[in-house]
């Protein structure tokens, strides 16, 4: 049996945690406060441990680097369960050595699913007498730390392009702020938006073959800040890291996923089904809940759902009449979100 260390001062968020852990056939130990979570893990060496961030006596910032300190206990995994939402503090924790950031409120699966993760790669790491990747960038999130590091910081205003489809693909970038959408023009000049990407995306992946194009164009939908660096250097990165180069494929793949299921969807869904679908995604992208309000042009609704500004304009209309949806100017308020999803 595997043995959790929850450090949290919330004391129902701390019970309630735990019980879950029981029930999920760990063996749990708690404290209140940071200087009590360190004494713990130091006298029991548990498998993982899940921490929170404000409390008192010591902050979990603290507590992770006494652990990374100590030999007995510097390679626990360790994942911060924190209210802290902003994208400096959640970057802060895993440049620290933090496994993995978990933002209250949490859903339970999302937890259960990060400790099993964690501890599967400790288990397979723990079989491993030698790190076979010896370069200083082997993850994602180190990615991303060498764009804040190093990359240079440009902004744009919205709707300026980043680039545009046939430029050379000499640069990748790294959204900090805002949201830009990828597109590409067919053969009548219509616009299909490609993907609406949201901070922490990266942009302008093409292949490494020197001087060539990027295949789409970016455009900025709310003001953006990007870190940008150059083709050759990530080529570097990537030699030097088999594992930063397999977790990058997994993000290329799973972005190719999503494209080929919004091509089924243009290709074979009805006018309504892909209205609803495009507005659920934009809520979700956008961040701003299933029952959210989303603020979105009528053309990039029409682009990203395939089909004639006028068609959806009139789809729009037919579901505020249905109190599907609410429609102020360009706000769009999902009010029936069950609806929106079973329409065919």
């Amino acid at each position: 049996m595997k043995t959790i260390l929850i450090i949290e001062d919330d004391t129902a968020l701390l019970e309630n945690t735990a019980e879950l852990l029981e029930l999920e056939n760990f063996k749990v130990l708690t404290a209140s406060n940071g200087a009590d979570g360190v004494r713990l893990a130091t006298i029991n060496i548990p498998d993982l441990i899940v921490c929170d961030i404000m409390m008192p006596k010591q902050d979990g910032y603290t507590v992770l680097k006494k652990l990374s300190l100590n030999k007995t206990t510097q390679n626990i995994p360790f994942i911060f369960l924190s209210a802290k939402t902003e994208r400096k503090e959640i970057r802060l924790g895993m440049d620290l050595g933090a496994d993995d950031y978990i933002t209250k409120p949490f859903e339970n699966e999302e937890l259960i699913s990060s400790i099993n993760s964690r501890l599967a790669k400790a288990k397979l790491l723990n079989k491993t007498t030698a790190p076979l990747d010896q370069g200083k960038y082997k993850d994602l999130n180190d990615l991303k730390n060498y764009f804040d590091d190093y990359g240079e910081l440009s902004n744009y205003a919205k709707g300026e392009i980043i680039y545009q489809e046939g430029d050379r693909a000499n640069k990748i970038f790294l959204i900090l702020k805002g949201l830009i959408k990828t597109h590409k023009m067919d053969q009548n000049g219509k616009e299909l938006i490609t993907a609406i990407q949201k901070p922490d995306d990266f942009i302008g992946f093409t292949s490494f073959v020197d001087n060539n194009t990027y295949e789409e164009s970016a455009t900025v939908v709310e003001d953006v800040e990007l870190a940008v660096i150059y083709k050759n250097a990530l080529k570097e990165l990537l030699a030097e890291s088999s594992n930063l180069s397999l977790e990058l494929m997994n993000v290329l793949t799973a972005n190719l996923s999503i494209t080929k299921d919004q091509l089924l969807q243009m290709a074979y869904s009805s006018v309504q089904r892909k209205t609803a679908r495009t507005i659920l995604q934009f809520a979700e992208v956008l961040d701003r809940g299933l029952l959210g309000e989303i603020k979105i042009s009528r053309n990039d609704l029409a682009s990203v759902a395939g089909i004639a500004p006028e068609s959806l304009i009139r789809t729009l209309s037919s579901f505020k009449k249905k109190g599907f949806v609410e429609i102020e100017g360009r706000n769009i308020k999902i009010l029936k979100l069950v609806e929106l999803q079973n329409l065919e």
